[in-house]
């Protein structure tokens, strides 16, 4: 009691501090309730739950301390290429942000044109002077020279295999396959899959070739009509499609050359997991029979298909890498993964540490 005779302010403590741990207790509820709502969940379920995921967590960064000592590195670079699924949200960088990968320079001999330099603009110079800066410039002058059509002509392909994605994809992981192919990780929103520079986009679909999907609204609206045509004219010649068969339609509108049409399983039916595989090897097959360089895969398991999508991943890299094994030669060098939530790219950093490289 108090000198006036009010009661005594408690401080109020949450439920982790009279429990004496320091992850949340009542977090751990909330997530008890959203999971398991069928249940009646006792008061000691969360402390139980956030005191042994507390003692885990301890143990592990125990753990990931002392190889870090081992290795006399610091933790942060020894767990540089770890991703924790669900663990939180990756850093979204803007392309624009990022250090643009520069072709190799090539040096050359000048050829003489028909067009004046570009100092004539800035100001006039006498042909005397114009020569004897030419003859200093042989000798003593360090400079870039200015590149000729042929080089120019041989670099841009170099560019556009490096930065071939366009803008607003990041490339998060690459890893090299059996035949040296190269499969990279990026990440993007699905509103920009349209203008990716792949030769090909792989639309996971029915066997109506239906565009309701993300994957296949994002093409529609990124195509217009013409796409749509060239969809409907697949269909007269196609469907229905065959679960695990892939077809081709024009790519009109867009940065690529063809949409590959794959029909996609139903988790949960008889052999899903082999169609799946099917599914995939048959879309790289398609790309192969048009001779394409590169190859663009979005999330293949759609919602409706309700694949997992840690067994989608696994299956999906195990059949790309078979593929590449199993065929003596191939015209694909590039298959690019586009994934656009956290989650996601999470299980599939993960999932690529596994494969075997080159």
């Amino acid at each position: 009691m108090s000198a006036r005779g009010g009661k005594k302010k408690l401080t109020k403590m949450s439920r982790s501090a009279r429990a004496g741990v320091l992850f949340p207790v009542g977090r751990m509820m909330r997530y008890l309730r959203t999971s398991t709502h069928k249940y009646r969940i006792g008061v000691g379920a969360p402390v139980y739950m956030a005191a042994v995921i507390e003692y885990l967590a301890a143990e592990i960064l125990e753990l990931a301390g002392n190889a870090a000592r081992d290795n006399k590195k610091e933790l942060n670079q020894l767990l540089r290429g770890v991703t924790i699924s669900n663990g939180g949200v990756l850093p979204r960088i803007h392309p624009e942000l990022l250090a643009k990968k520069r072709g190799a320079r090539t040096r050359s001999e000048t050829v003489p044109s028909d067009k004046p330099p570009e100092t004539a603009t800035r100001g006039r110079k006498s042909p005397k002077s114009s020569k004897a800066n030419k003859s200093r410039g042989a000798k003593g002058r360090r400079g870039r020279k200015p590149k000729t059509q042929d080089s120019e002509k041989e670099s841009e392909p170099n560019s556009t295999q490096e930065d071939g994605l366009g803008d607003g994809f990041t490339v998060l992981s690459a890893k090299s396959l059996f035949l040296g192919q190269k499969l990279s990780l990026t990440q993007s929103d699905v509103g920009r899959l349209g203008s990716i520079r792949a030769e090909a986009i792989v639309n996971p679909t029915d066997g109506e070739l239906d565009l309701k999907e993300s994957v296949g609204s994002a093409l529609e609206k990124a195509g217009g009509r013409e796409f749509v045509d060239g969809v409907k004219e697949a269909r007269k010649s196609h469907c229905p499609l065959e679960i695990s068969a892939a077809c081709v339609s024009a790519a009109s509108g867009m940065a690529a050359r063809f949409v590959i049409h794959c029909h996609m399983p139903q988790w949960g039916s008889e052999k899903c997991e082999e169609q799946l595989e099917k599914t995939v090897k048959n879309c790289l097959s398609a790309a192969e029979d048009k001779k394409l360089k590169s190859l663009a895969f979005p999330s293949l398991p759609a919602a409706r298909n309700g694949f997992p999508k840690q067994t989608a991943a696994q299956l999906i890299l195990r059949s790309i890498s078979s593929h590449f094994v199993s065929s003596s030669s191939s015209s694909l060098k590039n298959i690019y993964f586009v994934l656009f939530d956290s989650e996601s790219i999470g299980i599939y950093l993960q999932e690529m540490a596994k494969l075997d490289g080159k």
